[in-house]
Parts: structure tokens; sequence; C-alpha cells
């Protein structure tokens, strides 16, 4: 549904993104990460329309980004992290004259209105002035925005920005429901967020894609050593270097400032738990807790975009 081949962007002699090739398929929700400068907002821009790779080619559900861009533009619904909206216009006139700009029929026009502003829950504000709503209200209407028409593909930038935590809940459970009639191009700093509603992650640093897969796949991709966490009582202060002592351990670090919850990190083709459950209870103490722990997204983007800012990579623009 949503395709990028080869996309390279030039601002002058800096190249904002180079060689950005993924695909995501009908009825995928999935995230796409970076730092500042990485290139998100030039490959979203390209997606939406806003301007012409230099190299590569872009297309929504086959068509070209370029050639068909009016033709794309109707099957794309697009949230801006910062959503223009024409704040001296009620909810409902503002809706109303973005789905005649849409080519909505003036005969579904009622009908679609209401079908947005009842998914995004702003039936209660849909005859207030737009200027005089909260943050969170807004961005509810620059989403009511995007779902005008039905467009099969959505692409969604911080779409819980200016939220309250309640509110958030609600768009994270609409952008899961919107999965069954859309395919769904996430941008989001939020990676917990992230972690939660995508099926699949991108992750782009200095302008080249780094990781595509689900978080899990990465995970088990990227995590080279087993991470246990034990939690004990009654300890006397010597279980760090008890379980330092270990084979297969690699290094062992504090929880808390008691002494009672450490992480072991030890290597991933030995299992430990059992022989660091034998060494608590054989030192007298009661076992609390002792499980693995994955990395989290967190975790995973930290560790990509450390790896390659370490390495050697092309000069890219600013410009994200």
């Amino acid at each position: 549904m949503i395709e990028a081949e080869g996309l390279t962007k030039f601002y002058g002699p800096l190249a904002a993104i180079r060689d950005v090739t993924f695909q995501v398929d009908k009825g995928e929700v999935v995230g796409f990460l970076g730092p500042n400068g990485a290139g998100k907002s030039t490959t979203i821009r390209i997606l939406t329309c806003f301007m012409p790779p230099s190299i590569g080619t872009a297309r929504i559900d086959g068509l070209d980004c370029f050639e068909r861009s009016l033709d794309v533009r109707r099957k794309v619904g697009y949230l801006p992290e910062n959503v223009p909206l024409y704040t001296d216009l009620t909810v409902r006139r503002f809706l109303r004259f973005a789905a005649g700009a849409k080519g909505v029929e003036a005969r579904r026009m009622e009908n679609e209105v209401a079908r947005v502003t009842g998914i995004c829950g702003l039936d209660k504000v849909s005859n207030r002035i737009i200027g005089n709503l909260s943050k969170g209200y807004r961005q509810r209407v620059g989403l009511a925005h995007a779902l005008l028409n039905n467009p099969p593909v959505l692409v969604l930038d911080e779409p819980t920005i200016g939220l309250d935590p309640t509110q958030i809940i609600e768009i994270r459970r609409l952008i899961q429901e919107l999965r069954e009639e859309h395919t769904v191009l996430l941008s989001s700093h939020i990676l917990p967020e992230v972690a939660q509603i995508c099926q699949r992650v991108m992750i782009i640093n200095k302008g080249r894609i780094v990781a595509t897969d689900s978080p899990a796949n990465l995970t088990h991709q990227l995590q080279r050593l087993a991470r246990i966490i034990v939690e004990v009582e009654g300890g006397d202060g010597s279980l760090a270097g008890a379980l330092q002592a270990m084979e297969g351990v690699q290094a062992v670090s504090p929880q808390d400032e008691e002494g009672r919850r450490w992480l072991v990190e030890s290597d991933r083709s030995r299992e430990l738990r059992p022989e660091i459950a034998g060494l608590v209870v054989g030192r007298g103490m009661k076992l609390l807790e002792l499980r693995l722990v994955d990395l989290s997204l967190e975790d995973i983007f930290l560790q990509l975009v450390t790896e390659e800012s370490a390495q050697d990579s092309p000069e890219e623009g600013g410009q994200s």
C-alpha cells in the first residue's frame, strides 16, 4: 500500500535522506522512528506529495506520488505534527469545508462529518469555535480532518501530542481500530506508544533506514546478553559478588539503593535462573523475583542510533 524505493532528497549539496527503501502492506500499523534531523519529516513530505524526491520513487496504492499527486492525495489522510486549522470556524463548519475540498459529495457531506466527529469524540464540541478549544481537542479535529472521505492510507505525525492521559488512551485505541480499514504510518517520539500500537517499526538515522521489523524480532536480533532481574529479601550485602562470580555472568548492576534488586547480564547460551535461585536460597535469603527482561523499544532505538553514529556515514542535511 505504501512503497518507497531508493528515495533520496538533496537540499543543495546535502542529502537529508539517502536510498530510503521500505514497504507498508495493507492493514499494517507501522511506526516510523528516528532522532531529530534523521529524515522522518522529509520522507513523510515526499509520501504526502508536498515535495518530490531528488532520486527514487514513492507510491501509494500503486500510484506514483510525483506523477499522480492529485490521485495520491485522495488516498492519503495526513495529520501533521502542527495541525493547520481555521480557528475562527466551528468544528462542524471547518469539517464541512474540508470535506468539500476533499471531494465529498454534497449529499454525503453531513453523514461524513457526523461519522468523523463521532469517531474522534467531537460530538460535544462540534458547534464550538476551534480557536476556543484545548490543544487536545484541536488535535482531534486534525485527526477527523485526516479521516474525511475514508482514505485507505493514514500518515500520522505525533498524533497524541498535547493530549491528556485519558485522551491518549482513546486515540491509541482508535488507531488500533483503524487498521481494519486503513494502512497507518505513525511517526512518534513516544516510544512506548509505538510499541503498544504498531505491529512493526522502522528506524531511520542519518537519512538511512537502519532497522525494520517487529519490536519482538528486533529484540531477539539485538539482545546479545540475557538480562535477569533478581530481587531478594534478607540479603547480607555479598550477593552481588556471588552473582558476579557465577560462570557466564558478564555484569551485575544494582537496581535500588537497598541492595535487594539486581540486574544480571549473562551469556545467552546459558540458562542461569535455576543456578541463581539455588544460590539465593542457599545463602538463606528469600527470593522475591527472578525473571528475564527484554530490551525495550527505547533500548533498541538507542542501541541502533548509537551504533550508527559511531560508524562512518554519509553527510546529511539538518532538514528532518
